[in-house]
């Protein structure tokens, strides 16, 4: 078995570090919609018009999926690292932007791939998790009301605590600590700031769960 073989498995966005630009997902298809129009919205003994509906989003899925590779590139949530907030099949689009925070949920280059995780440290931050997965940053315990109750966890960590964050870096973090492969590896670590394709901006697939996405 090969170094590459022996690395995590680091399921997370669809995406590749050559097409950073440009969407990647497939496209709901028609059937898939009109499924999804059924479950959210209840329409019943409408079936024209949900097709009408169904044909219409597919259209606008496609021109979203253009317009991505010029201003939003979009991506698929794969595996559950990132669970609850996103969830397997999710389709987020990000926004390119010059800095991140504590609490944004970013998208990143890794080993060909383009991941999703929450940004803990930023540069400099010292960064330190106990063996009940409480998080301090700075000497201060955070508050991080996006994880579900009894998400915290130690989780895979090799690095030495606390952990200073390198500059032009940052620390990141998934929401489901216990199974997440994230900074708290030496193998992954900090995530440099050129790598980081954008700030997650936007859910817009399922319907049902369409809207904003982002720092809590």
């Amino acid at each position: 078995m090969n170094a590459a073989q022996r690395r995590p498995r680091l399921q997370e966005a669809a995406g590749s570090k050559r097409n950073q630009g440009a969407s990647q997902v497939q496209l709901p298809t028609v059937d898939q919609i009109d499924e999804e129009l059924q479950r959210t919205e209840g329409l019943r003994n409408r079936h024209g018009f949900r097709r009408n509906v169904a044909f219409a989003l597919v259209g606008v899925f496609a021109a979203s999926v253009l317009l991505s590779t010029f201003v939003l590139p979009t991506f698929k949530i794969y595996g559950q690292s990132m669970s609850p907030t996103l969830n397997e099949g999710d389709i987020v689009a990000a926004t390119k932007s010059a800095s991140y925070s504590r609490g944004d949920l970013v998208a990143f280059s890794y080993n060909n791939k383009v991941l999703t995780k929450r940004v803990i440290g930023c540069p400099g931050d010292w960064v330190d998790i106990d063996s009940n997965g409480n998080v301090s940053i700075n000497g201060e315990m955070i508050d991080e009301p996006y994880l579900q109750a009894g998400a915290k966890s130690l989780g895979q960590c090799d690095i030495s605590l606390p952990y200073q964050v390198p500059e032009d870096t940052y620390f990141v973090m998934g929401d489901k600590r216990s199974v997440s492969v994230d900074s708290r590896l030496t193998q992954v670590g900090c995530i440099p700031r050129d790598q980081i394709v954008g700030k997650l901006a936007l859910r817009v697939w399922p319907l049902g769960s369409f809207g904003v996405v982002g720092s809590l």
